[in-house]
């Protein structure tokens, strides 16, 4: 079996970190759509920008700061809709962290246990507890909905200007 050529290589790596980024979109411990960004850029290096031109990894690169922005503010209203406190939010985020170590199931629980633990602690109320950790929980939901469509747009216009075009 030969040696790889470099170009070879370089559009295997190409493909990890969209690959990886997307996996990345779900899981909050990965910076997905900077991964998937990071790829596409990649691409369009390495062909010169003949397919894949500045402007589309420019464009690409407005819709991995929306992504960013959309996931951070979905979580934060869904928080402050049902009068989240500082607590519950850090709980959140603190249950988040420990979901991505539990697995799947664990990312998909503990935001919601660390909302209402910390809203729990902050005003002593179980039903508001639960309720902020709900709200919470949907609004961390919503963001990765939503920053998981944008990825797909991103990787969409990635896959028009390299095959189209």
């Amino acid at each position: 079996m030969g040696k790889m050529d470099t170009p070879t290589l370089l559009w295997i790596l190409v493909g990890s970190l969209i690959v990886i980024g997307v996996i990345g979109t779900v899981l909050p411990v990965l910076p997905g759509t900077i991964l998937v960004l990071a790829g596409i850029a990649l691409a369009a290096w390495i062909d010169d920008f003949t397919r894949i031109s500045a402007w589309t990894v420019g464009l690409v690169a407005v819709l991995a700061v929306l992504a960013w922005v959309t996931e951070y503010v979905a979580g934060l209203l869904g928080a402050k809709k049902a009068g989240a406190s500082t607590l519950a939010i850090v709980g959140a985020a603190v249950g988040t962290v420990v979901g991505v170590l539990s697995g799947l199931w664990g990312l998909l629980i503990f935001p919601f246990i660390g909302a209402a633990a910390g809203q729990y602690l902050h005003q002593r109320d179980l039903g508001e507890a639960g309720k902020v950790g709900l709200a919470t929980w949907l609004g961390l939901l919503v963001g990765t909905i939503l920053k998981l469509v944008i990825v797909f747009v991103m990787l969409g216009i990635f896959a028009a200007a390299l095959w189209i075009v």
